[in-house]
């Protein structure tokens, strides 16, 4: 999830509607570890965009869990342009709460509920880090511009910042392949699939072994599907190497519709 929110970088485009209703599962080496359910809603001047999901399977057992998130705002010259974030997540030990209010692709206000403890060996976050980002939620959502082919090669190469609330990382994209995909319900068609490549910023700690790890990483892929009616990709499917074998998140059911744009009324 970290990973997942970052991408709704582009050129503008003209504005059309669509929806989507998706369910995924998480698997670590081929056994099911998560499930979530993610609705993205794409209107003529606005969007939203909300998702669930909780811990599965025998990490259930271990370690229950469940998070949600939600973001909001306009449609500003064809592109996403969020206004509001939130993302809640809960465990057996504790519960917490990000919210983000945000501006011209800028962090106005935000907050963390319960306030963590401040940790020395944190890098610091200053107010230039949260200049031109964008929320995990908006992010999770590529924006092509223009009237070329969504599955042009070109549509991955890109990158962007993202500030999660906590932590503020850069990524970037590169085209790896074509592909098609099919989910058990709804979607069966043509893929973009990107490398992805992690870089931390501010916000984090840097003996922390994950944050090295994900930073090294050269072999994570997210596969993009187009939402219908829109020039918006959303991701199908991520996979990342891990040394406890590979962890992927897939979209079981992707069922996608569109609208046609509204028309305004002329005398």
């Amino acid at each position: 999830m970290l990973l997942l929110g970052s991408l709704a970088f582009g050129a503008p485009a003209a504005n059309a509607q669509g929806r989507l209703d998706a369910q995924y599962e998480a698997t670590l080496a081929g056994i099911p570890v998560g499930k979530g359910s993610w609705t993205i809603e794409i209107g003529d001047d606005a969007f939203s965009a909300s998702a669930q999901g909780g811990t599965a399977g025998l990490l259930k057992a271990f370690s229950g869990g469940t998070g949600a998130g939600a973001s909001q705002g306009r449609i500003v010259n064809g592109a996403l342009a969020a206004t509001s974030y939130v993302a809640t997540t809960t465990t057996s030990k504790k519960s917490e709460t990000i919210r983000m209010v945000l501006a011209g692709g800028n962090i106005k206000d935000f907050s963390i509920d319960p306030e963590p403890p401040v940790d020395a060996d944190r890098i610091p976050v200053t107010d230039a880090h949260r200049k031109g980002v964008f929320d995990p939620m908006t992010g999770s959502m590529l924006k092509v511009g223009g009237t070329t082919d969504l599955m042009s090669p070109d549509s991955c190469r890109t990158g962007a910042g993202v500030f999660d609330g906590r932590m503020r990382y850069d990524l970037k994209l590169d085209f790896k392949r074509l592909e098609t995909v099919k989910a058990e319900r709804g979607y069966h068609g043509p893929a973009l699939v990107c490398a992805i490549y992690f870089t931390p910023v501010a916000g984090y700690i840097p003996d922390r072994p994950v944050i090295k790890y994900l930073a090294a990483q050269r072999n994570i892929e997210i596969t993009f599907v187009p939402i219908a009616g829109t020039r918006v990709l959303v991701p199908f499917r991520m996979t990342i190497p891990t040394p406890f074998g590979q962890a992927m998140l897939e979209a079981t059911s992707f069922i996608t519709t569109a609208a046609p744009p509204r028309v305004a009324k002329t005398q």
